[in-house]
């Protein structure tokens, strides 16, 4: 029959089958006969889509960076949105106008609306390294937007994929980061070798303390060595005293023993003296020739000395002396 129309769609489409201006149908994965003339479907995708999207914009520092990255969203309220959107299609289920790319550039306007504030107050390097930190602002961007609430669609995750400046802007960066590095790298050097320095002067340090230490030690024992010998000394100094004390204690004793004894030999001599002069006293007076008879010597030879000491003490007296040959022979002789 003329004008009656079969159509079919899949399980991740919303339709709406409106008659006359008045939703006969709707729901995910309809089949269905219509109409033609009087009928207008509508198609909501309702699976999940990846939105790519790249923009510039400009830091703090007046550079310029690229953005890359991708949305991920799904209709969540296919209703909301074909109040706002056309996706109509054809009796072929063809869309009869392009909206989906309406909503695509919505949302990444939104995204870009959500960025472009962050990246203004930040500086080129840190607006390289501030991947994470844009994606939640894109995500908090377009949940908060009043836009994207009246499209009813739900932000599933945003991904920064890449942030990068201008070629030379790039080279510039790499230059800069490449000295940076060749400076760390020097610093690295410099401060490796000033471990090593310090590490030698800690060495050199701890061996002079240990000389130190030993000089200190030697000098202790030096020291108690010469008060070892200091005390030696002392101590042989008073036993020399001591000897010495002694010795003249025992020259003393020998000194009194000397003079007692010298005394006692004085006083004996002078007793013997005394008793020689007492016994000799009384021959004081006698003539030695009564001495000499009383000693009544029987040997001639002492008679003819005697006769010989007279004739000397009256040589004046006598005229001449025989004296013969014989009597000289024999004395001498005996004498012999």
């Amino acid at each position: 029959m003329f004008g009656i129309k079969h159509i079919k769609f899949d399980s991740m489409t919303y339709v709406l089958h409106f008659k006359n201006g008045n939703i006969q149908k709707e729901g995910r994965g309809l089949s269905f006969f219509y109409f033609a003339p009087n009928s207008s479907i509508v198609a909501i995708p309702m699976a999940s889509n990846d939105l790519p999207f790249i923009f510039s914009e400009t830091t703090n520092d007046y550079q310029t960076v690229n953005i890359q990255g991708q949305i991920s969203y799904k209709i969540s309220k296919p209703k909301e949105l074909s109040d706002v959107l056309d996706f109509t299609v054809t009796d072929y289920g063809q869309y009869k106008k392009n909206d989906i790319e309406k909503l695509n550039q919505r949302i990444i306007n939104e995204a870009q609306t959500a960025t472009s504030s962050y990246i203004h107050g930040i500086k080129l390097k840190d607006a390289i390294r501030s991947a994470k930190a844009i994606e939640e602002r894109i995500i908090n961007g377009l949940k908060a937007a009043p836009a994207i609430g009246m499209l009813g669609i739900e932000i599933l995750g945003a991904n920064v994929l890449g942030i990068s400046a201008t070629p030379e802007m790039a080279r510039a960066l790499e230059t800069d980061t490449r000295e940076k590095l060749q400076q760390e790298a020097d610093q690295a050097i410099y401060e490796r070798r000033n471990f090593a320095v310090e590490q030698e002067r800690r060495i050199k340090e701890s061996e002079l303390n240990t000389e130190i230490a030993v000089e200190e030690k030697q000098k202790q024992i030096a020291e108690k060595k010469m008060e070892s010998d200091v005390q030696k000394a002392e101590n042989d100094r008073k036993l020399r005293e001591m000897q010495l004390a002694a010795d003249i204690a025992v020259e003393d004793q020998r000194k009194l023993l000397i003079k007692q004894k010298t005394e006692n030999d004085r006083k004996e001599a002078e007793t013997q003296g005394f008793v020689i002069e007492t016994t000799l006293k009384p021959y004081k007076d006698i003539d030695w020739k009564t001495l000499t008879a009383l000693n009544n010597n029987p040997d001639p030879k002492f008679s003819i000395a005697l006769a010989f000491r007279q004739l000397a003490e009256n040589a004046d007296k006598i005229g001449n002396l025989n004296v013969s040959p014989e009597l000289l022979e024999s004395l001498l002789n005996e004498k012999k």
